[in-house]
């Protein structure tokens, strides 16, 4: 994707061939920053303050965080240690450990002296099938689009909302929901996006409507509460949204809110779509709403806001009363009922585990019941 007509991904690797950069998201959108991680505490921080998010790009990171304790010390003590320090920067999103258990697996078969030039030529290659998948997923998202411009008359304008941020900047390009938003705006179909602002730490408002801005597609910003009103009046041809773990039966855990938005949507007859690279799909659960850990955030993300002064300047408010409790959790599960189809690299399939299956035959074995 291009700021300011320069191609970017969100992260790669730095000109001293060792360190890693990226774009440090919590920046966004008021200046556009570049932060290098130079070691596995800065990786790792990276990833728990949410400089880099996106269930894809935290999985990315991780990857590229063991390369950087390869660098350091490439023996089985530091490979085990920096590997639990990675996983628990965030419990939910599962591509984490997926990358990790990758890199570990492959790592533990070499010698110590060979293990840093393959973790990292691993973690560029998660970063290269990041780009392929969600490209794939762009285009197999684009013929359900097609279908909706089909059915609406004379050029009129389809309607897609969408909830947090599943863009480019959360994986390491194209994003998830947004690719088939992208390929149907590039195609030349005419589409708009009602943004959630997704509180509390606003992704929608704040990253989805910066990429989107940069990118020409039409968007809206609102109110997280807005979507249902929306809906009710017609004003939603359908929901995109992406997801940081979706069980094998189809169940999707994504930002807090999106089980709101998929309830509405349900009351409504309007279609919701979940577009998800393959290793956010957790083959070893089955219920989300029981066992998908959810993590549980500081407080002070829904206390007090940052926003932009009139002077130009970035400054943080408080919001709500001092001595109020504040409770914070990042995600909720929306279960398979509620949602219409999943999107993914492989095709288009019912959220269900033989929907699932049907892409991925290789996994029936292992894990279907």
């Amino acid at each position: 994707m291009n700021i300011d007509g320069k191609a970017y991904r969100t992260i790669w690797l730095a000109e001293d061939g060792r360190s890693v950069e990226v774009i440090d998201q919590t920046r966004l959108p008021h200046a556009f920053a570049v932060r290098r991680l130079a070691t596995l505490p800065q990786a790792a921080d990276a990833i728990r303050t949410m400089v880099v998010r996106g269930a894809p790009l935290i999985g990315a990171t991780g990857a590229y965080g063991l390369a950087l304790a390869m660098a350091e010390d490439p023996t089985d003590a530091m490979l085990a240690r920096a590997s639990a320090i990675l996983l628990q920067t965030r419990p939910t999103a599962v591509n984490l450990r997926w990358a990790l258990d990758d890199l570990r697996d492959r790592l533990r078969q070499l010698p110590p002296d060979k293990r840093r030039a393959a973790a990292y030529a691993r973690a560029a290659a998660i970063c290269d099938e990041d780009v392929a998948i969600c490209r794939a997923i762009g285009d197999n998202g684009l013929r359900l689009i097609r279908d909706i411009a089909a059915r609406k008359s004379g050029g009129e304008r389809i309607n897609a909302l969408t909830h947090c941020n599943a863009g480019w900047l959360a994986t390491v390009d194209w994003g998830t929901a947004l690719a088939p938003i992208y390929r149907a705006h590039d195609e030349g179909i005419p589409i708009h996006v009602w943004v959630d602002e997704t509180r509390p730490r606003n992704q929608g408002a704040s990253l989805t409507a910066f990429e989107l801005g940069r990118h020409g597609v039409p968007h809206t910003v609102i109110a997280d509460n807005v979507g249902g009103h929306l809906m009710q009046h017609g004003m939603v041809d359908f929901c995109i949204v992406g997801t940081d773990r979706t069980t094998r039966r189809g169940d999707v855990c994504n930002k807090i809110g999106t089980y709101l938005k998929a309830l509405a949507a349900y009351d409504n007859g309007v279609p919701f779509y979940v577009a998800l690279p393959y290793p956010t799909i957790d083959w070893t659960l089955s219920d989300g709403v029981r066992e998908i850990p959810i993590e549980q955030r500081d407080g002070h993300e829904v206390s007090h806001i940052t926003g932009r002064t009139e002077s130009g300047a970035c400054a943080e408010v408080a919001l709500v009363p001092d001595g109020s409790d504040v409770a914070n959790y990042a995600f909720d599960v929306t279960p398979a009922r509620l949602v219409t189809a999943l999107i993914t690299e492989r095709g288009v399939c019912p959220a269900s585990e033989a929907g699932l299956l049907s892409l991925y035959p290789e996994r029936r074995t292992r894990h279907s019941a």
